[in-house]
């Protein structure tokens, strides 16, 4: 039996690209704080196909300890796709910022997601079929105002993810690397971004996408041989590319 790993499976994207995968006849393993939410999914999940296996760990991955320890208690099982998409942001000023808060993002968006993603490419790299998709965002491209630090952990995992895809394909490793850039999309995200208790995006937000539409834009990302799915931040249309940053391949001996 194959899985696919999905991180902060608890609600928005991670959410629905549980269901679009398991929609597909995925065993999906979800991961998340909130096991309440995890058990939720899996009843809805189990209503859908009674024969679909699916795993839920709880684990905080701003947690180092948590990280590795998820990691090792998936030893058992065959992992075909991995996709990292837990992660927050922060919506306010470098000045003005809580840096206990930005600890926490940087560990969770850039730590946990380069820990994972280094361990199963080290044990997965050189197996046909398998996937690692690293959910990044329009602004791992772009700078917005209060939103430098955001940013620059998505720029981190943009380029890393894009880096490493090179670097297997340099290597003729069979694993495919992708990036999944979305746009505003309809999350708990600027909840979480601006600390707020509720948030219409309906009537604050000219663009967005919702969860399930991106989780369908995964699913395309997924079946392609592109490495970047990325939603233009202005036609806000979904497009599948070639990375965008330089890579410098490793130089061959004569």
């Amino acid at each position: 039996m194959k899985y696919t790993v999905i991180t902060g499976a608890s609600s928005g994207i991670g959410y629905e690209a549980a269901l679009a995968f398991a929609s597909r006849d995925k065993n999906v393993i979800l991961v998340a704080r909130r096991k309440d939410r995890l058990n939720e999914l899996k009843e809805k999940i189990d209503s859908l196909d009674a024969g679909m296996d699916v795993v839920i760990k709880s684990a905080d991955l701003s947690e180092s300890e948590q990280v590795h320890a998820l990691y090792e208690s998936l030893k058992e099982y065959d992992i075909e796709t991995w996709v990292n998409n837990a992660g927050f942001g922060n919506s306010s000023s470098v000045t003005d910022q809580p840096v206990g808060k930005i600890e926490k993002m940087l560990r969770v968006n850039v730590e946990a997601l380069t820990t994972l993603s280094t361990l199963y490419v080290q044990d997965y790299s050189d197996k046909e079929g398998t996937q690692l998709i690293n959910v990044s965002s329009d602004v791992g491209y772009r700078i917005p105002a209060n939103g430098v630090s955001y940013a620059a952990t998505k720029f981190f995992v943009s380029a890393f993810t894009e880096g490493l895809a090179q670097e297997l394909r340099d290597e003729g490793a069979p694993m495919k690397v992708k990036i999944l850039a979305p746009a505003m999309t309809e999350t708990e995200f600027v909840l979480t971004a601006r600390e707020l208790d509720s948030f219409s995006y309906s009537d604050n937000v000219q663009k967005f996408h919702t969860a399930k539409e991106m989780a369908q834009f995964l699913l395309a990302l997924y079946d392609s041989d592109q490495v970047l799915g990325k939603v233009n931040g202005e036609s806000y249309a979904f497009e599948l590319m070639d990375p965008i940053y330089p890579f410098t391949p490793k130089r061959k001996p004569n």
